[in-house]
């Protein structure tokens, strides 16, 4: 079976010159959790909207669940379930009543749609609560049932866009939890934006990378990581980076290149524990630290590795002209 998600040679230019995409490829696998991600401005809003057909493109292709979203929008729509970041529930209606509308919508028969309802509002944990206005729905108990709503008509693809902002850690926890229940009972390919990065992580098979407009990187988390380096020296320096940075890039301590934000600077380092510990003691001594940790690398070191401002002092990671062209990594989700 071809992948359910097919994203070919995209282009959005709006009609004030902007071009917010610029000829982005990706693909979705089937049963696979995709995360697309991007600072502000990266063109990620675009994209989602153009895989919702909110947005037509300018250019290039979309197939969903084998639909060119061009040719075939209705069947592409009826091939998706679809999440927004801001809520299209019915406050004057019950929990119940917002899923029986949308069951009329998609005009399932009346059977069908009492047995799904049914079953979705036990899998979301609100049948107990179906019979109550949404207006008394927490945060969390809300986007449970958008949920739902998303996955009535039996969709091949679940596309979520920022689903746990505003949300507090706990609720987010369980939200993710219940997305892979989804996933492992409805077999549903999801594919979502967001700017939590720790999250990203956790519940993503592969993420895509935005940053101007291009893909800068598409890949596993882990296998992401790794192109920052396993371990990194964090050094928040007493006054100017520069020696500090020189004494760094001399050591041979370091494994790739830095990367500044304000007066702290992060890098790769390799495992020789000598090598660190005179490193250590070199900034330390001279005055150049006032604190210096060594941690685990994570996406979010990847994330602005790639869409950090240009303009850093040569050798320093920034994410101008040369990183927003370069060709992105691409991995299917291990078996």
């Amino acid at each position: 079976m071809s992948d359910p998600v097919q994203v070919r040679d995209l282009h959005k230019t709006y009609s004030n010159g902007v071009q917010a995409v610029r000829g982005i490829s990706f693909t979705v696998g089937e049963g696979e959790v995709f995360g697309l991600l991007g600072p502000n401005g990266a063109g990620k809003s675009t994209t989602i909207g153009m895989l919702t057909t909110m947005l037509r493109p300018s250019a290039g292709q979309i197939l969903v669940a084998g639909h060119d979203l061009a040719r075939e929008p209705r069947a592409a729509r009826q091939a998706t379930g679809v999440v927004f970041q801001d809520s299209v529930l019915d406050n004057d209606f019950s929990g119940r009543q917002n899923l029986d509308l949308h069951a009329r919508l998609w005009r399932l028969p009346r059977a069908e749609a009492d047995r799904r309802i049914a079953a979705l509002l036990a899998v979301i944990g609100l049948a107990d609560r179906a019979s109550d206005g949404v207006r008394t729905y927490s945060g969390g108990m809300r986007r449970r049932l958008e949920i739902a709503r998303a996955l009535l008509a039996k969709p091949a693809i679940l596309l979520l866009d920022e689903p746990t902002t505003g949300l507090d850690p706990a609720v987010r926890q369980e939200l993710w939890d219940l997305i892979r229940r989804l996933r492992a009972t409805e077999g549903v390919t999801v594919l979502l934006s967001t700017h939590y990065l720790e999250e990203a992580e956790r519940v993503c098979d592969r993420v895509a990378i935005m940053h101007q407009g291009h893909l800068v990187a598409v890949d596993t988390p882990r296998r992401l990581v790794d192109t920052v380096g396993h371990d990194l020296l964090e050094l928040e320096a007493t006054a100017s980076t520069g020696e500090a940075l020189q004494i760094l890039q001399a050591s041979g301590a370091t494994a790739g290149r830095p990367l500044l934000t304000a007066q702290t600077i992060s890098v790769p380092i390799r495992p020789d524990a000598d090598q660190r510990s005179r490193l250590l003691r070199r900034l330390v001594d001279d005055g150049l630290a006032a604190s210096v940790t060594i941690r685990r690398g994570s996406l979010n070191d990847v994330f602005l590795h790639l869409t950090s401002a240009s303009g850093r002092p040569d050798g320093v990671a920034g994410a101008g002209a040369a990183d927003a062209t370069r060709p992105a990594t691409e991995a299917r989700r291990p078996a």
